[in-house]
């Protein structure tokens, strides 16, 4: 943070932290008012200044995005201007996280417009916009954290309540489900309904997590369809038939005009999602770059023996707290990357064949700002090659990760690599760009792979100790004992 920018923002203003986190926040919600207000005017101007579809596209994220910022900056400054001197952690935890997300989201925005929107105008004016936006949020962010979120942070659970609805009982291992309903979809007809968006058109509206979730049971096939959950579909479960058997299949991706953001197959942002046995994919192949099979930002999100496909850009961990269990992934450049607080348990990456040329990199973590409870924890994984990219390991190489941003942070954790990981473990992005900002951890790997002792010599590389490691469990890292019981999907609290 920029002191001198920090005082030009409480210039005139008297009182403690937390009287300062306060004025802080409400500016930060009147620029994204201003920010919101100034890509609607040029949304709203598209058909006079005959702008091209990319520059469109790219507006239409950041509206959206733009959007949700200003509802979690309203929601922030109700509670900080109620708040005490002490926050509850767990609703600390909360608006760190809302907080944390606000800078995704305005990054998001940024790279859209830059990589792909062509209209300069446009580029330049809301470029400047967002680049003061960011600064001021990245102040609203250190003041919360220095008022609200406790140094030696430990974590207290609170019991969730315990809802009314019907259950549902034994599913691979998940029991005792609460359900408030549910719906079949079924190609054949003989479900509720033939296509997934109908089936979630029909879910309720803001649901809370008492009263349990509305289940959509997709039949098994291979749905042809886009599918974006907005943030009104709280609570919602979709289940499927199993890997390979029910299939969500897009080919959007960057080199046909999409942006990254809307070039994913499955996009979700409402809290509380879980989706089981389900393979999503992008099958826009290596020669199209990025091409996002799914895109999350939703809150305590859960996806469980679930595949994603794709190549580069498979898995867009955008933003929010997110959990994965026993899924497979499958990528090649940057194919698990975003900016959530996100922990992968017990799953399978499977590096493949990339274009001639290219390099494999397992993750892009994209955390911009050191007071963000964002990173890629890696617990209990299986690395190996995929069928295509057996035959060449030794002429691919493949990387545990490399920087996309500044403060990107991303460790493994008691996981399997096999003899594709290159001895260095880990790459570059561009020249010595964040390699003493960043955080890079292993502990008690194993496997052909796990060797550290050609690893990078960074001076954000870290072989971890078990309190360095115990940082990043779903219980320290996620909050996860307070949110994933009710969802029923297995899950390891620590090391």
């Amino acid at each position: 943070m920029d002191p001198s920018y920090c005082k030009t923002v409480l210039a005139n203003q008297h009182g403690n932290i937390y009287d300062y986190c306060r004025v802080s926040v409400r500016k930060s919600l009147s620029q994204s008012r201003k920010f919101l207000n100034a890509v609607n005017s040029y949304l709203q101007q598209r058909a006079d200044s005959h702008y091209s579809q990319p520059t469109i596209l790219a507006l239409q994220d950041c509206k959206f995005l733009a959007e949700l910022n200003f509802e979690y900056l309203s929601n922030t400054l109700d509670t900080v201007d109620k708040a005490g001197d002490v926050l509850p952690s767990g609703e600390a935890d909360d608006y760190h996280t809302l907080l944390s997300a606000v800078l995704t989201n305005q990054q998001t925005c940024l790279g859209g417009l830059l990589t792909t929107a062509s209209d300069q105008r446009v580029k330049d004016e809301l470029s400047s916009l967002l680049s003061e936006d960011t600064k001021l949020n990245s102040v609203s962010l250190a003041m919360f954290v220095d008022a609200w979120i406790p140094q030696d942070e430990t974590i207290s659970w609170e019991e969730q309540p315990h809802g009314h609805g019907r259950k549902l009982l034994s599913l691979d291992g998940m029991e005792d489900v609460q359900v408030k309903d549910f719906v079949v979809v079924s190609k054949d007809g003989s479900g509720n309904f033939t296509t997934i968006n109908e089936a979630i058109k029909a879910a309720p509206n803001n649901s809370v997590s008492s009263d349990g979730y509305f289940v959509i049971f997709i039949n098994e096939g291979v749905y042809e369809e886009y599918v974006s959950i907005d943030k009104k579909k709280k609570f919602l479960m979709l289940i499927g038939d199993g890997i390979n058997r029910t299939v969500i299949t897009g080919d959007h991706n960057v080199v046909d005009g999409f942006t990254t953001f809307n070039s994913a197959t499955f996009a979700v942002v409402a809290q509380g999602f879980v989706a089981v046995n389900i393979t999503f994919r992008n099958t826009a192949g290596p020669s199209k770059h990025q091409a996002v099979a799914v895109r999350n930002g939703a809150d305590l999100s859960t996806f469980y023996g679930c595949s994603f496909e794709g190549y580069q850009d498979t898995l867009y961990t955008h933003s929010m707290r997110q959990f994965y269990r026993k899924c497979d992934i499958y990528g090649t450049v940057d194919f698990i990357f975003g900016n959530a607080a996100v922990v992968f348990q017990n799953c399978n990456l499977y590096p493949r064949l990339p274009m001639t040329g290219q390099f494999n990199a397992i993750t892009a973590q994209g955390r911009t700002d050191p007071n963000q409870n964002t990173g890629i924890s890696i617990q209990s994984a299986t690395i190996k090659a995929t069928d295509d990219l057996a035959p060449v390991v030794g002429s691919v190489l493949t990387y545990l990760g490399r920087p996309w941003k500044q403060y990107s942070r991303t460790v493994y954790i008691q996981s399997f690599m096999d003899s594709l990981i290159a001895p260095v473990g880990w790459s570059k992005w561009d020249g010595d760009f964040a390699l003493s900002t960043l955080y890079y951890g292993e502990y008690n790997n194993m496997g052909p792979g796990s060797s550290t002792g050609a690893r990078v010599n960074w001076p954000g590389y870290h072989i971890m100790n078990d309190v360095d490691a115990a940082n990043f469990t779903v219980s320290k890292f996620l909050d996860g004992d307070a949110w994933l019981p009710p969802t029923k999907v297995p899950f390891q609290a620590s090391l």
